[in-house]
């Protein structure tokens, strides 16, 4: 696994991602995990990030330990969500702080925004596409979890919308990251599929190319994303954009496609500092 985008980290055996940009703001801590470094077994090998999969409670506990120790986060900081492929994001307090760990999971939540120091939001994935934002200026930082469902319903700029409307923030401002996620070679989608992303109106110019069989579509995640969040106003040199597959590096990523399901999660957290 190599990429000429973003930074791989290791520790040991642990190995995770970090983002330039967002790295260069200094004004959050992030990451973003691997399969590598943990103590889960089986399908879940070694780093899996999901209380809510099957995995012993203990295992993943000790994953995040890891995992967030590495860049400085406390692991009772971490606040969590049951992501249903939503647009539905919600701001968080210090006060929420343990939830989807040590206190119930929010329903129906597939973004997550804080103004607050001490608060780490995490969302998970295993092939569909992460997002990370923050703004040094007004020091609010978000992620938001895009699939196929949540990039036609733009949960990015739904996302950035959020930070505006609540918070001030000037999108101009706005640090971005685009995480690893299923490649477009590896993504074959059908019609309706296809026909959800042109009735959305999103720009889909580079966005599908002709799939290996009739009526099939190969779906660029990264791009139609990249464009959704142009399209709300961050400016494109704000943007670190993956170029790691989650599907083709399913070694070392956990990817739903690859495995059939079989698998866990991938996590993306990031805290102001």
């Amino acid at each position: 696994m190599n990429s000429n985008n973003l930074k791989i980290n290791r520790m040991g055996d642990l190995c995770y991602i970090t983002f330039p940009r967002l790295e260069a703001c200094k004004a959050v801590r992030h990451t973003f995990s691997t399969r590598l470094g943990g103590v889960s077994s089986g399908q879940f090998a070694t780093m899996n990030t999901s209380f809510l999969g099957g995995d012993d409670f203990c295992a993943v506990e000790e994953n995040y330990r890891r995992l967030c120790g590495a860049v400085g986060i406390e692991i009772s900081h971490l606040v969590l969500s049951r992501q249903t492929h939503t647009n539905n994001v919600r701001i968080v307090t210090k006060s929420d702080c343990g939830t989807g760990y040590t206190k119930p999971s929010f329903n129906d939540v597939d973004g997550l925004i804080t103004n607050e120091s001490g608060v780490a939001l995490v969302t998970q994935y295993a092939d569909c596409t992460p997002l990370l934002f923050c703004d040094p200026v007004k020091r609010v930082c978000a992620t938001s979890h895009a699939g196929w469902r949540g990039t036609v319903s733009q949960i990015g700029k739904v996302t950035v919308e959020k930070m505006i409307n609540e918070f001030g923030c000037n999108p101009s401002d706005i640090i971005a990251a685009i995480g690893p996620c299923i490649c477009q070679n590896c993504y074959e989608v059908d019609t309706p599929v296809f026909d959800a992303f042109v009735e959305s109106g999103i720009d889909i110019t580079n966005v599908f190319r002709e799939g290996k069989d009739e009526n099939h579509f190969m779906l660029n995640l990264v791009n139609a994303n990249k464009n959704i969040l142009i399209s709300a106003g961050i400016k494109e040199e704000n943007i670190d954009v993956s170029d790691i597959c989650t599907c083709c590096n399913s070694d070392k990523l956990h990817s739903h496609r690859a495995t059939g399901g079989k698998r866990g999660n991938l996590a993306a957290i990031i805290e102001l500092i």
